[in-house]
C-alpha cells in the first residue's frame, strides 16, 4: 500500500464537532445567500499614495456610491458620486488617468463570460456633470489619459467621443458580425486569452492600437434558445472548434490628429494575445504566438514609423502560458514571468529586451506580480514558497536580495497597494477563517488596522454543523499529492463510510487550498453530516509545482489524471473506515470529463459518479485551450479519441448522472448529446437532466437549489444508500 501522509488537520475553533443542537447545513442555506461574505468591492487607490476608493451599494433605498477613504485612518474622506434622480443607478467604475473623469456603467447586459453591454456615462469630479455616452448599449469605453475622449466599440467597430464638444466620430468602417470585429475579442480570445478590450490608448492620448478580427472563415455554432415564444430560435456565433479555422488577426494604429489608420506588418503571426503601450507614448508592446502556443515573441513597435523589432522570446516543448505581468520601468525596461528555469518566476530586461537578471527563484512559484517601488527598490509578489497550498505576499529587491516575508498567517493572502507603495490591503483566508481586510505597512508588513472581517459569518456558523477540512498528502503514481478530506462530524474509525471524489483537474488548476469556503464546500459539509466522507486531489497536470508537474499531461490530456484520481480511489479504499463498495466521484466542466472518464475506465473501482456541463470529446471544444494541450485533432489524432467517453461507452457498470445547459456557449450541449447516444446504443442505463436555456454555470432563479437537490438525491440514494453486493456462493459439484 502507497503511504498517505499523516493529515496535517487545521481544527476550525468554531466549527466544533458536538451534534448537541447543532443544525445541518440545507441547499436552502447554501443557495439562498445565508453564508455570504463580506467584501471591499471595485478597491482602487488613488494616485496621492494616501486615499483609495471604494463601490459600496446600499439595498434600502437602492443606491451605489463611490467613497473615498484614507489609508492612515481608514475613515471616509467623501462620497464622489452616488446614484440619484440625475446619475443612474452603477454597477462599475473607472477613473481617467488623470482622475478628473469617472467612467459610470449601468443597465448592464452579459454577452458571454467576460463581455458586456451597457450604457455607460462620463462624471466629471470637478463640476459633478454626467454626460451619457450614447443612447446605444456599447462595450468597453476607455477614457483617453487627460479625460478629454473617450473610445469605445459598437456593433464591432470603433467610436471616439470627445467629450468636449460632444462630437461622436466612427474610426473604423467595416464591422460587421460574424465577419470583421474591431477592437473587441471574438468568442474563442475572450474564453481563452481573457480579455475582451482589444484596444488601448498610449500614454499622452495621440494614437489608439487595435486588433482586429476576420472571423469570415471560421465555423458558425448554433443552438436553440427555447424562450418563452411559440417557435424556439437560434443563437449563431462564431466558435473555431479543434483543428478549425481561426480568425485572422491584424494589428492597426489609430491617429487622433490626423484621423489616420495604418496597418502593422507582425509577419508571420498566428494569435495576438496581448499588447499594451510603453510609457513612451512612441512605443507599442505586442505579444504574439504561433497556433502550437509554443513560441512567444513579445515585440517592439514604434509608432513613428510603424517599424517593429523583437525584444524577447518564448519556448518550450510544451506550451507557453499567456500572462498579464509584463510591466514597463520608468525607462522601459520591463519585468516579466516565466518558466523556463522549471518554475514560475520574475524576470528583469533592459529596454532592449536583454535580461539584466532573474529577481526571484526557487523549487516554487511567483503567483501574482503587484509591482515596483522604484523609489525603495522593491518588487512585490505573490508566492507559494511557504507551501503549494498557500499563499503570501513577499518583497524583493530589483537585484533579487533581501527578500522579505510581508504577510503572516498561514492560508490565501493577497495584497492591494497603495500607488505610492506606502501602504497595501491584505486580503487573508484560509479554511477556518472566512475573508479579513487589513491596513499594512508596505515596508515590513506590519498590520496597522483591521478593515473589515467576517466574524458574523463564523458566529452563524457556529450553530450549524461543520467538519474541519483535513489537509494531507497521499504518494500517487510516484507524485506526492495534495489532499483535503471531510468526515462526518461523528466519525467512527470502526464504521465504515462512502467515499465521494471532487475534482476539476484541469491543467494548471488548483482545487486543494487553504481557503475559505465556496458553495461547493458548503455541499460537501451537508453530505458529510449526511454520513459520507468527501475528498479531493489534485493530480498530476494542476498547478503550483512546477512547470513540469503542470505540463506532464501534454498530448494525452486526461488520461493520466484519470489514472490518477482511479489510483486515489483504490487507495483510500483500502483504508480501514472506508467503504470500497461505495465509492463514487463528481466533477464539472473539464471535471465531468474526469468523472465520466473515471466511472468508465475504473469501472472496478467507482461505483457512481456525477458529471456537469463535461466535455465528452476535445474535438468538440475550442482551438485555442485545446490545441495548447493536445495541438490538433490532424496531428495528434489519439490524444483525442483514446479518452473520449463515448467511445466506449460499454464500460459503463456504476450508476451516472449526466448533466448539462442547453444554452452553454462553452462546453456545448453536443458534447452531452454524443455522450447520452452513445451509451443509448450501448444499452446501458444512466440518469441525465437538461437545463433550457442555461449556460456553462447553469444559474438563475431556482436552478442551482433544483441541480444540487438532484444530485444530493443521487449521492444519497446512489452511493450512501447503496445496497451491499450480494455475497457470491461457491458452486459445489452436486453429490450423490
Amino acid at each position: 500500500m502507497r503511504k498517505i501522509a499523516l493529515p496535517l488537520i487545521f481544527v476550525l475553533s468554531s466549527f466544533t464537532i458536538v451534534l448537541a443542537q447543532k443544525n445541518k447545513i440545507t441547499l436552502q442555506d447554501i443557495w439562498s445567500g445565508g453564508f455570504r461574505t463580506q467584501g471591499m468591492d471595485v478597491l482602487r487607490s488613488m494616485k496621492n499614495g494616501k486615499q483609495y476608493t471604494v463601490l459600496n451599494f446600499d439595498g434600502n433605498p437602492r443606491r451605489s456610491s463611490i467613497d473615498k477613504y484614507d489609508y492612515k485612518t481608514l475613515e471616509k474622506v467623501e462620497t464622489i458620486v452616488s446614484s440619484s434622480d440625475n446619475v443612474p443607478y452603477f454597477t462599475s467604475y473607472e477613473f481617467s488617468n488623470d482622475e478628473s473623469k469617472m467612467l459610470l456603467a449601468t443597465a448592464i447586459e452579459p454577452i458571454f463570460r467576460r463581455s458586456r453591454l451597457g450604457i455607460y456615462y462620463v462624471y466629471d469630479i470637478g463640476s459633478k456633470s454626467i454626460k451619457k455616452i450614447s443612447e446605444n448599449k456599447i462595450q468597453e469605453p476607455e477614457l483617453s489619459p487627460d479625460g478629454s475622449k473617450v473610445a469605445y466599440a459598437f456593433e464591432n467597430n470603433l467610436y471616439l467621443m470627445d467629450l468636449v464638444s460632444g462630437e461622436t466620430k466612427q474610426i473604423t468602417q467595416d464591422g460587421v458580425y460574424g465577419r470583421i470585429i474591431n477592437g473587441i475579442t471574438d468568442w474563442v480570445y475572450e474564453e481563452e486569452f481573457a480579455f475582451v478590450q482589444a484596444f488601448e490608448w498610449n500614454s499622452n492620448g495621440t494614437k489608439i492600437a487595435f486588433i482586429r478580427f476576420d472571423e469570415t472563415n471560421v465555423p458558425q455554432f448554433s443552438m436553440d434558445v427555447y424562450g418563452t415564444d411559440l417557435y424556439p430560435a437560434q443563437y449563431e456565433f462564431k466558435y473555431p472548434k479543434a483543428g478549425e479555422e481561426n480568425a485572422k488577426v491584424s494589428l492597426h494604429l489609430y491617429d487622433i490628429a490626423t484621423d489616420e489608420l495604418s496597418n502593422i506588418d507582425l509577419g508571420d503571426t498566428y494569435y495576438i494575445p496581448r499588447i499594451q503601450w510603453m510609457n513612451n507614448p512612441d512605443y507599442l508592446s505586442v505579444q504574439t504566438i504561433n497556433r502550437h502556443q509554443n513560441h512567444l515573441k513579445l515585440h517592439k513597435v514604434n509608432a513613428k514609423d510603424n517599424s517593429v523589432a523583437v525584444l524577447l522570446e518564448e519556448k518550450d516543448e510544451a506550451y507557453v502560458d499567456i500572462h498579464d505581468n509584463l510591466t514597463f520601468l520608468a525607462d522601459d525596461g520591463f519585468i516579466w514571468t516565466s518558466e523556463k528555469d522549471g518554475y514560475n518566476h520574475l524576470y528583469l530586461y533592459n529596454q532592449d529586451g536583454g535580461l539584466a537578471n532573474q529577481i526571484t527563484q526557487g523549487s516554487w512559484e511567483v503567483t501574482n506580480y503587484y509591482g515596483y517601488d522604484r523609489k525603495n527598490d522593491r518588487v512585490y509578489y505573490q508566492s507559494v514558497e511557504n507551501g503549494s497550498i498557500n499563499r503570501d505576499v513577499y518583497s524583493i529587491s530589483i537585484s533579487g536580495k533581501n527578500k522579505r516575508r510581508l504577510s503572516t498567517k498561514e492560508g490565501t493572502n493577497s495584497a492591494d497597494f497603495s500607488s505610492d507603495y506606502t501602504y497595501y490591503i491584505n486580503t487573508f483566508s484560509n479554511a477556518e477563517t472566512p475573508y479579513e481586510f487589513t491596513l499594512n505597512r508596505a515596508k515590513d508588513g506590519r498590520k496597522l488596522k483591521s478593515i473589515k472581517d467576517n466574524t458574523s459569518l463564523l458566529a452563524k456558523l457556529g450553530d450549524y454543523e461543520m467538519v474541519p477540512k483535513e489537509f494531507s498528502t497521499i504518494t500517487i503514481n510516484g507524485n506526492e499529492l495534495n489532499m483535503w478530506t471531510l468526515k462526518p462530524a461523528d466519525f467512527d474509525p470502526s464504521k465504515k463510510y462512502p467515499l465521494l471524489l471532487y475534482q476539476y483537474s484541469g491543467p494548471g488548476s488548483q482545487q486543494v487550498a487553504n481557503r475559505w469556503m465556496g458553495s461547493n464546500d458548503y455541499w460537501h459539509q451537508m453530505l458529510a453530516s449526511q454520513g459520507v466522507i468527501v475528498a479531493c486531489v489534485d493530480g498530476r497536470g494542476t498547478g503550483f509545482k512546477g512547470r513540469d508537474f503542470k505540463k506532464s499531461t501534454y498530448l494525452n490530456l486526461v488520461k493520466y489524471e484519470t489514472e490518477d484520481q482511479i489510483a486515489v480511489a483504490k487507495e483510500l479504499s483500502a483504508l480501514p473506515y472506508i467503504d470500497e463498495e461505495r465509492t463514487g466521484i463528481w466533477g464539472w466542466s473539464f471535471g465531468g470529463h474526469m468523472s465520466t472518464n473515471s466511472l468508465l475506465k475504473g469501472n472496478d473501482v467507482f461505483e457512481m459518479a456525477i458529471a456537469v456541463a463535461p466535455v465528452t470529446s476535445w474535438r468538440f471544444y475550442d482551438t485555442i485551450y485545446t490545441e495548447r494541450f493536445l495541438r490538433t485533432p490532424q496531428e495528434n489524432p489519439g490524444g483525442y479519441d483514446n479518452e473520449s467517453p463515448f467511445n466506449y461507452p460499454e464500460l459503463l457498470k456504476g450508476d451516472y448522472l449526466l448533466v448539462h445547459g442547453s444554452g452553454d456557449d462553452n462546453v456545448h450541449l453536443q458534447n452531452t448529446m454524443r455522450m447520452a447516444e452513445a451509451l443509448i446504443q450501448a444499452d446501458k442505463q444512466f440518469e441525465w437532466a437538461i437545463y433550457p436555456d442555461k449556460n456553462h454555470g447553469i444559474y438563475g432563479g431556482n436552478t442551482r437549489k433544483h441541480l444540487y437537490r438532484k444530485m444530493t438525491d443521487f449521492v444519497i440514494e446512489k452511493l450512501r444508500d447503496r445496497p451491499k453486493k450480494p455475497a457470491q456462493l461457491l458452486k459445489q459439484p452436486i453429490k450423490g
